[in-house]
């Protein structure tokens, strides 16, 4: 340094190339050192120096590309900043580096680059001269002029900030006591520029060109704020503005500041902003007094602490829950009626349940939300009726899928003293509707999973009881919300994979399969309109008739939804979009070059043929199906299957809806045991025993003798039952009575009617017991082309669930005893011989 306040630099200067910003002469700025030149320039000359020479460095802006490296040094810009390193702070993660603090001196210029390694080394020539002016009266001319307006233009700058702030007040006192040739380097670097402009400023070596190329910078800021200032609202005690100084910088000369236009203090604003929400709520008593403690504390809690930003989400969150607000429910129940028929074909259990909570609710309207759960195959509509309810009510909709959630919090929620804690999904479905009578679908519910973290189906207990709902305790909000009127919607597959505690807490609601009749009409009035939209079709392109759908029903699906026939619709329409675009693609290239083609057809009449576009419509056939979708997956087998001795049909109930299953027995020369195959159930394998031992005591009555002749089946005899597709698991108390039947059949060597299907389980004195799904195992009969239906006497009950038209082409006996099964399962009946059995008269 010169004695009379000027700086002297070294003629010789190490470089430090840097890409992060542009360091200018009156301020600082940190680097981040990691490239190997300069990590090799800290370790050499700032670590090792002691001297005040040995800690300036020449600060160079790198133009280029940063990522690259050393192996070469890329061209320098001419003109670099002289700098005193104040501050070195070295690191290892992560990976080793430093962070340099330097404070800018002066300009100066490359003369000459000594050397490029271990860092290069220039000799440069100083520019900046200060020593020239001692205080502003010394700039005349246009230079002074340049120079006031510029100081003035400073002034007004920080008049517009808030003086009340010793930031700004200090840096008014410095604005006075520097000398005026240092401020454009210094506001250029506070305010707020690009690395460009000040890269201009950093060029501009004389002042008056400083000047004049900062005074524009220092303009627009000042324009720029007042323009903010036009655009807030003005408030009484928000008239000025705060500084807010970035990390890293100073107020003292040389320091970098930049300035951020804020407006009042932005907490405090907050709070009140916070405060005015939690008053508003109209949240209950207890709710709100749990609020007001933690805004209360909210208010005495630094913004670093970690707890700061839980207990403001918690706010937030308890503000933006429904507390009192809902939707208004919509009460015309004949246009609710007219709705979900339009929505829904069939259905008419669900219909009706919906049209019953409307009408009680138009009587009372205190009603509480019932807790229905919709049970039965894939793809039959429980969901979408879900949607449709919601439409109907004229509520809001929010779907939360189950299946496969095994942790206890997805419900419940996580308490606040645990990290990344959130509130459980009633809560946060709440909060994404806005309403507090939402409509929720609980999907899957029979799919719940159960893991160390809890059992989430215990969870729900208190979710789906109508009696504790209204006080339902998220942990997160640890706070009771009224969950009475939300009107939840259950839907499962099956009812035997529900904890029987959850299911006493909803009304179920049973949903079978659909007949042909009602795909056949679905097909016509929902999914074939859908698939037409969904692929760009018309009905003038397309047209499936009902025949083809019922071939589809019968050939191609066999399920008890309508999943995949609307797939295979939408194979259909794949296919006759490609003959549509074809077509265009044909026409468009006629109308192009028509004597062309036209020439070309006259000479092959087979390929005109070819080219022309299809006629429209394209009408689905049998043939063109079997083109689309291959060959039928479904043949009728039931008559092929009954061909010999010791064949049953059974009725069985799946989760996918009823299916029929064949039951076959063989016997030959053995030890009197009973294999039975095709993966069985404890159950079933109890029925097969159990009807082995009926047949063998009753082996007299009916003649049934073993291939020797004896009475008994099982003597020098064993004997096969196979249950067909053994790769599927079957299990269940329906098989009793086809078992006895098959049995029956092998041992008499007579043959079951081809055309009777039976379900029913046995006792051990030859009773038939009632079993579940009459209706969906009726349909699999009708489906598989069946005629006579056999079930059990106290199952009548459950035929009136059935479609009338199905229940005339079928022919049903009930039977309460096995005598009656297999008078019915044989042509003619089943002889027994005459057996007098000793009577007794009761003692008492």
């Amino acid at each position: 340094m010169s004695s009379n306040g000027g700086i002297q630099i070294p003629s010789r200067l190490p470089l430090i190339l840097t890409h992060e910003g542009v360091l200018l002469p009156g301020s600082t700025m940190r680097i981040s050192v990691d490239s190997a030149r300069n990590m090799q320039l800290v370790k050499s000359r700032l670590l090792k120096g002691t001297s005040l020479k040995s800690t300036i460095i020449g600060v160079i802006p790198n133009t280029k590309d940063p990522e690259q490296d050393s192996e070469e040094l890329p061209s320098l810009h001419g003109i670099g900043t002289a700098g005193l390193a104040v501050q070195v702070v070295g690191s290892n993660w992560p990976k080793p580096h430093y962070t340099l603090l330097i404070t800018g001196l002066c300009r100066f210029r490359v003369t000459q680059l000594l050397r490029e390694r271990p860092f290069p080394v220039a000799v440069v020539q100083q520019l900046d001269k200060l020593e020239q002016y001692t205080d502003g009266e010394q700039l005349d001319g246009e230079l002074g002029e340049l120079s006031q307006r510029f100081y003035q233009a400073a002034v007004q700058l920080l008049g517009m900030l808030d003086m009340s702030v010793p930031v700004v007040a200090k840096l008014r006192r410095l604005l006075e006591s520097l000398p005026r040739e240092t401020l454009p380097d210094v506001l250029a670097a506070m305010i707020r520029t690009s690395n460009t402009e000040k890269l201009q400023v950093l060029n501009a070596v004389d002042l008056e060109e400083r000047f004049k190329k900062t005074l524009p910078m220092l303009t627009r800021q000042i324009e720029g704020l007042k323009l903010l200032q036009k655009t807030r609202k003005p408030k009484p005690d928000d008239e000025k503005r705060v500084l807010v100084i970035r990390k890293g910088s100073g107020v003292l000369p040389g320091r970098q500041f930049s300035l951020e236009e804020e407006g009042e203090d932005e907490n405090g604003d907050e709070m009140a902003v916070l405060e005015r929400k939690v008053n508003e709520a109209a949240m209950p008593e207890s709710a709100l007094r749990v609020c007001l403690k933690e805004l209360k504390r909210l208010k005495k809690m630094p913004q670093s602490m970690p707890e700061y930003a839980l207990t403001r989400n918690y706010l937030e969150l308890m503000v933006e829950l429904p507390w009192s607000k809902s939707t208004k429910d919509c009460l015309d129940i004949r246009a609710a009626r007219v709705l979900l028929d339009s929505d829904h074909y069939a259905l008419e259990k669900l219909k009706r349940r919906v049209l019953e909570y409307l009408a009680v609710r138009q009587l009372k309207s205190s009603l509480k939300g019932p807790i229905l759960c919709f049970v039965g195959p894939p793809g039959v509509g429980k969901t979408s009726v879900g949607r449709s309810i919601a439409r109907t009510l004229g509520r809001e909709f929010h779907r939360i899928a189950l299946g496969g959630v095994c942790d206890q919090s997805d419900i419940r929620g996580h308490r606040r003293t645990y990290v990344g804690s959130m509130p459980g999904r009633i809560i946060n479905g709440l909060k994404t509707v806005g309403v507090n009578n939402p409509v929720f679908l609980l999907d899957e519910v029979d799919k719940l999973g159960k893991s160390l973290q809890g059992d989430p189906a215990a969870a729900l207990l208190e979710v789906l009881d109508p009696e504790q709902n209204h006080s339902f305790t998220d942990h997160y909000l640890n706070v009771a919300f009224d969950l009475s009127q939300v009107l939840f919607i259950a839907t499962a597959n099956t009812t035997a994979t529900i904890p029987p505690a959850l299911l006493d807490r909803m009304e179920v609601l049973h949903v079978p399969g659909y007949t042909q009749e009602e795909k056949v009409e679905i097909a016509h009035r929902h999914l074939i309109p859908h698939q037409l939209d969904q692929h760009g079709l018309t009905p003038q392109q397309l047209q499936i008739p009902q025949d083809t759908t019922q071939g589809i029903i019968s050939k191609y699906t066999r399920e008890a939804g309508v999943r995949s026939l609307e797939r295979k619709i939408g194979a259909i329409c794949r296919a006759v979009a490609v003959k549509v675009a074809e077509g265009h693609k044909m026409s468009r290239s006629e109308s192009s070059s028509e004597s062309g083609a036209g020439q070309d057809q006259a000479e092959t009449g087979q390929d005109s043929d070819m080219a022309s576009p299809p006629e429209m419509p394209i009408v689905i056939d049998h043939v063109a199906l079997k083109d689309i979708l291959g060959p039928q997956l479904f043949e009728m087998e039931v008559s092929e299957r009954l061909t010999l001795p010791g064949v049953a049909i059974g009725l069985a109930w799946t989760p996918l809806g009823g299916e029929i299953m064949f039951v076959e027995a063989s016997r030959m020369e053995g030890e009197g045991q009973l294999t039975l195959t095709g993966q069985l159930g404890d159950v079933m394998k109890e029925s097969a025993h159990l009807a082995m031992s009926w047949l063998r005591s009753n082996a007299k009555i009916y003649q049934l003798t073993n291939l020797a002749g004896c009475a008994d089946p099982l003597e020098a005899t064993d004997i096969h039952l196979h249950f067909p597709a053994g790769a599927v698991t079957k299990d269940g108390p329906s098989a009793g009575v086809t078992i006895v039947t098959c049995l029956a059949s092998l041992f008499s060597g007579r043959l079951v009617r081809s055309d009777v299907a039976m379900t029913g389980e046995i006792t051990l004195r030859g009773l038939v017991l009632p079993v579940g799904g009459i209706k969906d195992k009726v349909l699999a009969a009708h489906r598989a082309g069946l005629k006579r239906v056999i079930l059990p006497k106290r199952n009548e009950k459950d035929l009136e669930e059935i479609p009338a038209h199905i229940r005339a082409e079928l022919d049903f006996v009930p039977a309460s005893t096995l005598d009656e099964v297999l008078n019915a399962a044989f042509d003619g009946g089943f002889p027994t011989a005459t057996i007098t059995h000793p009577r007794f008269s009761s003692k008492l």
